[in-house]
């Protein structure tokens, strides 16, 4: 552990800034006093290396946030394996690569908890990483996110780069996706819930038996977790973001229905899968340095209820 990371009048630059976990680092830095740095897709593409190359050496960013990644649930990561194992490994390779060419001082990866071996011992900490197989159905986006911690350490010990890497748990917020083809599980539960109100359906369809327990981060949080990793952490292991907190499938269907205001019955789909049976992140390694979460569940969704609105209904 080195001392703290000032971000005072440091180029921080925030690597998929129109993601939900970018737009929320940008938010969250916005109380910094740094100069924030982005680049979309029209000015550099992160699977190009020589244009990432030159980009860096133009801009020369003191700080990096890799939060740039291509997302999906379930659906999305069993139908298009190569594009999320291909697209992350070249994302997080050109930046960490280019981070190390141009001297950034302190560069921050993030994974998702999705690296975790599918019966890793609940809840997982850590030291559960490459102990048994993945969950099959996201096994292409977790191997390339383990790549990119394994980056991040490797270029540490070769190089005594600081780039430390954080794991969030289930996140949610605003800018979440909310196509149902391609979303996670809480964004798809609003969409379906507020559709069903506004159809004045009967029923609202759960995918699985509804009994798999998540934990689920509000995005602001998981930003705020983000930048004080950033300022406070400097080490080769990567940390645990997450609530500590966890809900079962059906029981979160609950609350959502009871917050978008759809009173009709929830039918579970039993013929459909339910991915890992429990997925709860030890955090102890982040809280123990300092840091909690402040946003609660039902709050949480509430305000992502009211920016589906705003953004699609």
């Amino acid at each position: 552990m080195k001392g703290e990371f000032s971000l005072e009048t440091k180029r921080v630059f925030v690597a998929g800034h129109r993601g939900m976990v970018g737009s929320a680092i940008v938010r969250r830095l916005a109380s910094e006093n740094c100069e924030i740095l982005t680049a979309g897709r029209d000015v550099m593409d992160l699977k190009d290396q020589a244009a990432v190359r030159a980009w860096f050496a133009a801009e020369k960013p003191d700080a990096v946030f890799l939060a740039a990644a291509k997302v999906g649930g379930i659906l999305a990561n069993d139908t298009y394996p190569a594009d999320f194992l291909y697209d992350n490994l070249m994302i997080e390779a050109n930046i960490i690569e280019a981070a190390y060419r141009t001297g950034v001082e302190k560069l921050m990866f993030l994974g998702s908890s999705c690296i975790y071996p599918r019966m890793a011992p609940q809840p997982m900490r850590e030291d559960a990483l490459l102990t048994g197989p993945l969950e099959p159905t996201n096994e292409w986006y977790a191997i390339a996110k383990i790549a990119g911690i394994k980056l991040c350490e490797a270029y540490r010990k070769q190089h005594g780069s600081d780039f430390i890497s954080g794991m969030p748990t289930n996140l949610y917020g605003p800018g979440d996706n909310f196509d149902l083809q391609s979303s996670h599980v809480l964004p798809a539960l609003i969409r379906k819930a507020h559709a069903a109100k506004v159809a004045g359906d009967s029923t609202v369809q759960v995918w699985g038996t509804g009994s798999p327990l998540r934990e689920f981060l509000h995005v602001d949080d998981c930003a705020d977790a983000c930048v004080f990793l950033m300022k406070n952490y400097s080490d080769a292991g990567h940390v645990n973001i997450g609530s500590g907190q966890e809900i079962s499938i059906l029981e979160l269907t609950r609350l959502v229905c009871e917050i978008v205001g759809f009173e009709g019955e929830i039918v579970t789909d039993p013929s459909k899968p339910d991915g890992t049976p429990r997925k709860l992140m030890d955090s102890g390694k982040l809280l123990g340095l300092g840091w909690k979460p402040a946003i609660e569940l039902r709050d949480g969704i509430a305000t992502t209820y009211r920016s589906f609105l705003a953004e699609y209904a």
